[in-house]
């Protein structure tokens, strides 16, 4: 699928400014691209007993689906400190990745950036190896 990665790195920096993160200060803002070429954004979501937090890419997710999406093709992910520039690229956790593979499988795009230009790509089959999903328990 060809599609504009600016503007899905663009949309996860837009979403990172909405994020909910006054304990760990650590901003996340994540684009999800549907295979239709919708996009849903997401951020994370604190909670001062920790469990309960939810990432920014399952709350795109969780957005997408709710709105009857089931299908995805690409997720851009930034993240970083409160008022700091990225120096690194933030990842999706392991159950962000678990949902995401739920939804996008073994060639969904995940997009890693610190900026517009500066990102690092690799599919989510590289991420999660062997991901466990609906063929595994039918």
């Amino acid at each position: 699928m060809d599609f504009d990665r600016t503007a899905l790195i663009q949309a996860a920096f837009a979403a990172r400014e909405n994020a909910y993160a006054p304990y760990s200060h650590f901003k996340v803002g994540a684009a999800l691209l549907t295979k239709q070429g919708k996009v849903y954004t997401g951020c994370n979501i604190e909670s001062a007993t920790y469990s309960p937090t939810n990432c920014a890419e399952r709350t795109a997710v969780f957005k997408a689906v709710s709105e009857g999406e089931r299908q995805f093709a690409a997720v851009a992910i930034v993240g970083s400190l409160e008022g700091k520039k990225n120096t690194l690229i933030t990842s999706p956790c392991g159950v962000c990745r678990q949902v995401l593979y739920e939804f996008g499988g073994d060639d969904l795009i995940v997009i890693m950036a610190k900026s517009e230009t500066d990102y690092k790509e690799m599919l989510l089959k590289d991420l999660l190896p062997l991901g466990f999903g609906a063929q595994n328990i039918q």
